[in-house]
Formats: structure tokens, sequence, C-alpha cells
């Protein structure tokens, strides 16, 4: 059984989701005599990570025996806020519990070292491998360069999944597309589809069924820019939540990649090598914070068949979901 302080953590952790760019969801909790005081979690890109936010909220004294838990290793670095441990010193905390390792090599056992050396009681936590799923994007991005990957695919039995005119085929239930969405869309930063499932199918790639969630992302995989003007993912009232991923050298129309721009869609230019993006590049951009731009750790690849078959080629995949229709 998962232990209920970490778990609170990452409870309050998973409310940053969407919102941390490129960072780690993380949640923070003050523990006295085994009963919960106070409670913290990083709620936005550039805002205070979860220590800070917890000590911040909790301004009464620090007692000798107060654990602090923490589901990810507290930072010791100048980054957009100051290192957590600090603040961890500063305030007298003697004991802390934390869920996995920071792999920011900037961190990583730095922040665990640190506190030892001033005396603290510092802990690993036996829930680590809940830790590290529930940042596996994190760990994905600083490990790997790129971010975790879920590839969904719908289909009926006989494998098909259009009709044979070539028009879409409504294949899942409702009650699939419920869990579909709460369980892979509100959980992922970005949905990746390429361009030919704009064309067919005109989606707009939002989160339904699942009441507060952030909307993600949505990459449009258009090397030639052949997306229509009036698609929904760049008129609806979320296009600037809208990339659009083009060749760097293509001859496609400027004054339509302006006017994208000019909308509020993002548009990334990148290399590619014969019919596939450079990948490097094609991460650092989706992954990198840049002016307004807050980075991403985590995409769910929704198709189509050219685009699921081109991430499985290239081994562009951490895990797959595959739903399967009931024929009417």
């Amino acid at each position: 059984m998962m232990d209920k302080h970490m778990q609170r953590c990452l409870d309050l952790a998973v409310q940053g989701r969407g919102l941390v760019g490129n960072g780690a969801l993380v949640g923070a909790v003050l523990v006295r005599d085994t009963v919960s005081i106070a409670e913290g979690f990083h709620a936005g890109f550039g805002k205070l990570h979860a220590e800070r936010d917890l000590l911040n909220r909790f301004t009464g004294d620090i007692l000798p025996g107060d654990v602090l838990y923490v589901n990810l290793e507290p930072c010791c670095h100048h980054g957009k806020t100051p290192p957590c441990t600090d603040s961890i010193l500063q305030r007298g905390i003697k004991h802390v519990v934390y869920g996995m390792r920071d792999p920011d090599t900037r961190v990583s056992g730095h922040g665990i070292e640190a506190l030892r050396r001033a005396g603290v009681t510092v802990r690993a936590s036996r829930d680590t491998a809940a830790c590290e799923y529930v940042n596996r994007g994190f760990i994905s991005v600083r490990t790997n360069g790129r971010p975790w990957i879920t590839l969904k695919q719908a289909r009926m039995p006989d494998g098909s999944i259009a009709n044979m005119d070539g028009s879409p085929k409504n294949i899942t239930s409702n009650a699939q597309n419920i869990w579909s969405h709460y369980y892979l869309r509100a959980r992922s930063d970005a949905i990746i589809v390429g361009v030919g499932t704009i064309i067919t199918d005109n989606p707009k790639l939002t989160i339904r069924h699942h009441e507060g969630a952030h909307q993600p992302y949505r990459i449009v995989l258009d090397p030639h820019l052949r997306l229509p003007e009036n698609s929904r993912v760049v008129t609806d009232e979320y296009r600037e939540r809208t990339i659009i991923c083009t060749d760097k050298n293509t001859s496609a129309n400027e004054v339509k990649k302006n006017a994208l721009q000019a909308s509020g869609v993002r548009v990334v230019s990148v290399d590619m090598h014969r019919d596939t993006f450079d990948w490097a590049q094609l991460w650092q951009a989706l992954t990198a914070p840049a002016d307004d731009y807050i980075g991403m750790t985590s995409v769910l690849v929704e198709g189509g068949r050219r685009t699921w078959d081109l991430f499985r080629r290239n081994g562009m995949m951490d895990e797959e979901v595959t739903l399967v229709g009931v024929p009417s």
C-alpha cells in the first residue's frame, strides 16, 4: 500500500498538469505527528516550486519532529526560482522524505547531499515507481531528449480505420471516448496528428467529457503547410494552443504562415530528412520554453496511419493504446 503522505504529494502534483511546461509535477506535504499540517504544489511554469509554495502558505513554527514529504528531490540550483534546499534549511526543517531523484543534471542527488550536509535527515520513499510514473515525461525529456510518447489508435476488429471510400468511420463508443479523453488526452501535454487527419476529419483535438481539464497543445505535422486555413484547430478559441510543424526548407506560402502566426498559432520550422522531420530538432523545438511558450513533456499521437507508422518505424513510442470498436 502506498504511503498516504506521498500519495497526497502526487494528488497535489497532478494539479499542475498542462501548466508547468517542461518542468516537473511536484507536490509537498508537511506532516506533524502523522497528520498533514500544510500543503503546496508547483502550480505553473516559473511559479514557486512545491516546497516554497508550502512554506509560503505555512507561517507557523516548524517543530523538530516535523517531516516534509515531496515527490521529487528538492532542487539546489538557481533557476526561475531560488533553490528549494535553501528554503528548507532556512525554515529549520530537520526531516525530508523524497519520492524520486531529480534526473536534471543540475540536481541529480546534489539536493539530497546539500540537505544531509546541513544535518537534515533525508529518506527515500518506498513509492519511487509511482513518483517516476507521474513524472515520466519530465524524466524522458531530461534523459532521452524527447517527451514521453503514447501512440493511440482506434480500429475495428478487422483492422479498418476508415470506410471503403476513405471517408471517416465512427469507430469508438461514447464510453470509449470518455475514457480516452480522461485517461489519455487529459494526461498529455499535447496531441499530435498528421495534416492528413486535419484535411480529412477537421477535428478539434480538445478534451471533452472532463470538465475543468486544461486543454493540451495540438500539434500538426504539416511539412508543406497544406492545412486549410478554416480548419478548426486554427480558428477555434484554442488556436493559441496549436503548433504547426513545417519543413524549414519548404516553399510553402509565407503569406499563409504569417497569417497563422498573426492569429496566435505557433509555426515551428524544422529540417527534414526525406519524409521525416529531424527528430532532435523537432523535440528541441517542442520541449524547450521560448518566449511565452512553456514547452511540454508528454505527447499523445492520435494518427493517422502514416503518422503512426512514422513514429513506430523510428522507435518514437513508449506505450501504445488501441481502442477496438464494436461493429454495429
